[in-house]
């Protein structure tokens, strides 16, 4: 079986780390039509499943930013009519320091933005603590934020610093930041000095690739933390109802 029908039928997983080993060579045109189709699959299975859960949330009650000013700020959003000139322009603000992964590309592209963060701004009362709410920035934020004046300078200290010795995309609030706790470096994904299909979803708790750390989130029914054991989060009944909708990736 090619890659897609395999991934058709349930080797999602499987499929991926079997991408993941073509390394650059996934680019070739011998691989390239295919693998977009897994990806495409892939991407319309992360709107399908953000789609159930955003509408189960809504349903018990969870408290969303109603009134949000800007597209960051929505818990969901269309791709944007302008995606594809802003992703051009991203790719070249960033091009001095490498390449943005396809996964992030297609995520812009077909599902647009999330933000399941509880607006504490009206009820400080989370309904679950240190849940880590799935949350992807808007497109046009990341763009905004690496055609600052300053942002090349100050990513270049990433790159030359030990530790992390490589450029990234900001593109979500940590787990403390998202109950309103001051926090760490937000979640980031790697700007990687070869195209790649994916690429590390850093400072993150899973240590794991963005496409991965999907796949973690939706196991948790878009909250990677809810199941901390010292939280004692009452959520049985929310996974019970959400989780057998959603389609694996």
């Amino acid at each position: 079986m090619n890659l897609y029908q395999r991934y058709i039928q349930g080797e999602t997983k499987a499929v991926y780390d079997d991408i993941y080993k073509l390394g650059t060579n996934a680019f070739e045109d011998s691989y390239r039509k295919e693998i977009e189709k897994v990806m495409t699959e892939t991407f319309e299975r992360v709107l399908f499943n953000l789609n159930i859960i955003y509408k189960e949330l809504i349903d018990i009650g969870y408290l969303f930013k109603t009134d949000a000013t800007y597209n960051f700020e929505k818990p969901l959003h269309h791709p944007l009519k302008n995606t594809d000139s802003l992703l051009k322009q991203l790719e070249f603000t960033v091009k001095d320091f490498g390449f943005i992964p396809l996964s992030l590309k297609y995520f812009y592209q077909i599902v647009g933005g999330v933000n399941f963060v509880w607006d504490v701004e009206k009820n400080k009362n989370l309904m679950w603590n240190m849940a880590d709410p799935i949350q992807v920035a808007s497109l046009d934020s990341v763009v905004k934020e690496v055609t600052t004046e300053y942002w090349k300078e100050d990513i270049q200290q990433y790159v030359d610093d030990d530790y992390f010795g490589c450029a990234f995309l900001d593109v979500a609030a940590d787990d403390l930041h998202k109950d309103n706790i001051s926090g760490g470096q937000p979640y980031a994904i790697e700007i990687t000095k070869q195209p790649m299909i994916d690429a590390r979803f850093m400072n993150e708790p899973n240590e794991t690739t963005f496409i991965s750390y999907l796949r973690i989130c939706f196991d948790h029914c878009g909250f990677p933390g809810i199941t901390r054991s010292d939280m004692n989060n009452d959520y049985q009944k929310f996974f019970e109802k959400v989780k057998p909708q959603l389609k694996k990736i």
